[in-house]
């Protein structure tokens, strides 16, 4: 199975490295970083790139297409070229996939036109304005369509397509094998159990001017 994942300036890692754990530890996997040239990609805390084995021309097709979010993905949106590649790479596909606001990217795209689909909790409208359907889950599949809300929910998208994928078994062994066991000491990773203080801290960080 060919699994391209799309790199950009200004990436989320954690959309890309966790999704990536699972999926390329599937059997018969080939992974390929692949972005608008080749050479490291700088993710959006600056500190960490990913290298890119691969320019997007020299990608026609794969299995899985990920497309991970982040800070970048904005400028993304304006890119025709990025755009084309991927409804090209699309029409290839058995799944296309994101995480966090890499929905976004496929939805600029036309692709989760009328679909259901998920984003990070604070971009739900922004979903809907490109005309897909906003949906609160943690992972959101509509055919061949698999989206994951926001960054670390990428671990559970890549274990809900190996299941598919493979078998039940295959992905038990991958997260057994990564220790997939999230025990957090605090439960604010949602907007539905965050103290409300936190979430209005957030979302003022959100629309502060940049």
């Amino acid at each position: 199975m060919k699994i391209a994942i799309l790199l950009y300036d200004r990436f989320t890692a954690l959309d890309a490295v966790g999704p990536y754990e699972v999926l390329a530890r599937m059997p018969g996997a080939e992974v390929v970083f692949a972005a608008d040239r080749r050479g490291p990609v700088r993710a959006d805390l600056g500190s960490l790139a990913l290298t890119a084995d691969a320019a997007l021309d020299e990608v026609t097709s794969a299995d899985l297409l990920l497309v991970p979010g982040g800070p970048g993905s904005t400028a993304q949106q304006g890119k025709p070229e990025v755009l084309e590649w991927l409804r090209a790479v699309d029409a290839t596909t058995t799944w296309t996939t994101s995480v966090c606001t890499g929905s976004l990217l496929l939805a600029a795209a036309g692709l989760l036109t009328g679909r259901r689909a998920t984003t990070h909790w604070f971009l739900p409208q922004a979903l809907a304005a490109f005309g897909a359907e906003p949906v609160e889950e943690r992972v959101v599949f509509d055919g061949k369509y698999a989206t994951a809300a926001g960054v670390s929910s990428g671990i559970d998208l890549g274990l809900h397509l190996a299941g598919r994928i493979h078998d039940d078994a295959t992905a038990q062994g991958i997260q057994l094998l990564i220790e997939y066991d999230p025990q957090p000491p605090y439960t604010a990773g949602s907007v539905r159990t965050a103290p409300p203080a936190v979430i209005d801290a957030l979302r003022a960080q959100f629309a502060a001017p940049k």
